[in-house]
C-alpha cells in the first residue's frame, strides 16, 4: 500500500502541532508573532518553553511515525520509507490544513531520519548543535546540518540510491524554506538564539 503510506505521511506532517498548542494556550495565531512560522522555535519565542519543547517532540513524533507507518505498510520498503520521510516534511512545510503555509521542517526531518538513518542523522546533529553553540544561531545550524546530510548518508551507509535521493531531496527542502534566514544572516539581522523564551 505504497500509494497509502505517502498519503498518511504527508497528512501527519501537515497537522500542526505548534498552531494548534498556541491556539490552545493563549488563543491566538503563532504566524502573527515572532518570525511567522509555525515550528518550535517561534513558539519557544512568542509562548514559552513548555509550548516550544512541546512543538519540538510532537514534530520529531509525527516525522517517525509516518516512516515506521511506511515500513509497516510496504513490508519495510526502504524506496518507499524513504519517499515517505520527504513526503512528511512536504506535509509540513505545505500543510492542507492551514492553506498550504507551514513551517520549515526541520523537526520533521529529524524525525523522520532518526527512524530511517540515525546514524547520519546523529552526525549531522553534531554539526548542528556545534555550530549554535558557537554561533547561537538556530537557522545556521539548520542549514550547515541539511547541507551536509545527504553526504552523511553516503559515506556512513552506502544506502541504495532511492535513500540518497530523499535525503539529498530533504537537505534541499530545509535550505530553501531557510532562503530569507540565509539573506538575514549575510546583513547580520538574524536572531540569535535563546532557551529562555518567554515566561
Amino acid at each position: 500500500m505504497p500509494l497509502l503510506a505517502l498519503a498518511a505521511a504527508y497528512l501527519l506532517g501537515a497537522i500542526p502541532f505548534g498552531f494548534l498548542l498556541v491556539k490552545w494556550k493563549t488563543g491566538a495565531d503563532v504566524r502573527a508573532s515572532g518570525s511567522g512560522n509555525i515550528g518550535a522555535t517561534n513558539v519557544l519565542r512568542t509562548t514559552g518553553r513548555l509550548a516550544g519543547v512541546a512543538t519540538l517532540l510532537l514534530d520529531i513524533a509525527k516525522g517517525f511515525v509516518a516512516v515506521w507507518l511506511a515500513g509497516r505498510l510496504t513490508s519495510s520498503s526502504l524506496h518507499w520509507m524513504s519517499a515517505a520521510a520527504v513526503a512528511v516534511m512536504l506535509g509540513h512545510i505545505y500543510p492542507v490544513f492551514l492553506k498550504f503555509k507551514g513551517g520549515k521542517a526541520v523537526a520533521s526531518f529529524v524525525g523522520a531520519y532518526l527512524y530511517l538513518t540515525p546514524v547520519p542523522l546523529a552526525a549531522v546533529l553534531l554539526v548542528f548543535g556545534l555550530t549554535v553553540a558557537r554561533t547561537r544561531y538556530i537557522s545556521l545550524g539548520s542549514i550547515l546540518g541539511a547541507g551536509t546530510f545527504p553526504l552523511a548518508v553516503w559515506l556512513i551507509l552506502h544506502p541504495p540510491l532511492s535513500v540518497v535521493a530523499a535525503a539529498v531531496a530533504s537537505g534541499a527542502l530545509i535550505v530553501y524554506r531557510h532562503v530569507e534566514n540565509i539573506e538575514r544572516l549575510r546583513r547580520g539581522k538574524e536572531n540569535v538564539f535563546s532557551f529562555g523564551g518567554r515566561k
